[in-house]
């Protein structure tokens, strides 16, 4: 099972949602991972409605360690229970990113007082109090252990028992959008692949995101489409279309034509599909620039469409 990793921001939240029907026709294979960061919760609302009107299984981390929600816990579970009382099929994720996030957790679960399927423990630091988080009653409450591999040890997660989701951040992000032109084309992800080979219940990234957080946006000096493909072994690249005028940050309509020209060349000769890419498709036939955050969006369903059609 895929598990992609999306902090609520807009975008990410509008890309969820506006693959709510993909979501729902392939349940079983993937169940997102969402993080609250923005004190308004209208479109984390729509986002989980049209997730529970599909039937998606999902979660909502409720101890966000990014953006306007931080220790803000109980508030994120009251909005929770107000959205979502009387559907059941969601996990309420905790962050575990140090080993007081433990205790805190337990009781903050012990008191959850609607319904949901599980918790799910996001490992982001490698923690020593293994036995106070093996004896959290009731057992069955704990669905799975998501544990970041870049933050804890390779061997770490064999001190947990239960269905263990790997968790890896595969994007390698430049300080400048105009460094990807040095490095176009580079390899990202197999593990759709092996994670059942390797003993995992799932495999989680944070898609062409990456693990970084920014507040706000700024205009860039290069435009940037990140698109990931298969291979003819099925492992996933990604590749990098990059506007040429980066010398300042006038015209980014023209700088994000650049970098769409690129990509519909690139269509040419590789063979892919997905909703996002029709959209591209589109918005080069009719010369249209619909902003920065709807470019990333696209990059994002793209991904997820992907990864769940190599799913077996």
């Amino acid at each position: 099972m895929y598990f992609p990793f999306l902090r609520g921001k807009q975008y990410e939240l509008i890309a969820l949602r506006d693959l709510s029907d993909l979501l729902s026709t392939n349940r079983n294979k993937v169940s997102p991972i969402i993080e609250p960061v923005k004190e308004s919760f209208t479109t984390l609302r729509s986002t989980l409605e049209a997730l529970r009107n599909g039937n998606v299984n999902f979660n909502v981390i409720v101890n966000p360690v990014f953006g306007d929600l931080v220790g803000r816990t109980d508030e994120v579970l009251k909005f929770v229970k107000e959205t979502l009382e009387g559907y059941k099929n969601f996990q309420i994720g905790y962050y575990l990113s140090k080993d007081r996030d433990v205790r805190e957790s337990i009781q903050s679960a012990i008191n959850i007082t609607f319904d949901y399927s599980g918790i799910s423990f996001i490992h982001a630091f490698q923690i020593t109090n293994f036995k106070e988080l093996q004896d959290y009653k009731p057992k069955n409450k704990v669905l799975y252990h998501i544990v970041d591999f870049k933050k804890t040890s390779r061997r770490y997660h064999r001190n947990l028992t239960g269905k263990i989701v790997s968790l890896e951040d595969h994007f390698v992000i430049q300080d400048r959008n105009s460094n990807y032109l040095s490095n176009p084309d580079e390899f990202f992800s197999e593990e759709h692949l092996y994670y059942l080979k390797d003993g995992f219940k799932g495999f989680s990234d944070y898609l062409m995101i990456g693990d970084s957080f920014s507040e706000s946006g700024f205009l860039p000096y290069a435009v940037v489409i990140h698109l990931t493909y298969p291979d003819s072994d099925k492992k996933l690249r990604i590749h990098h279309f990059v506007s040429n005028s980066n010398d300042d940050t006038t015209d980014v309509a023209g700088k994000f034509g650049e970098a769409l020209q690129k990509l519909i060349g690139w269509l040419g000769t590789n063979i892919i599909t997905s909703q996002a890419i029709e959209e591209f498709k589109d918005l080069h036939k009719n010369g249209h620039f619909p902003g920065l955050g709807y470019i990333k969006k696209l990059s994002l369903k793209h991904h997820i469409e992907l990864v769940t059609s190599l799913l077996q």
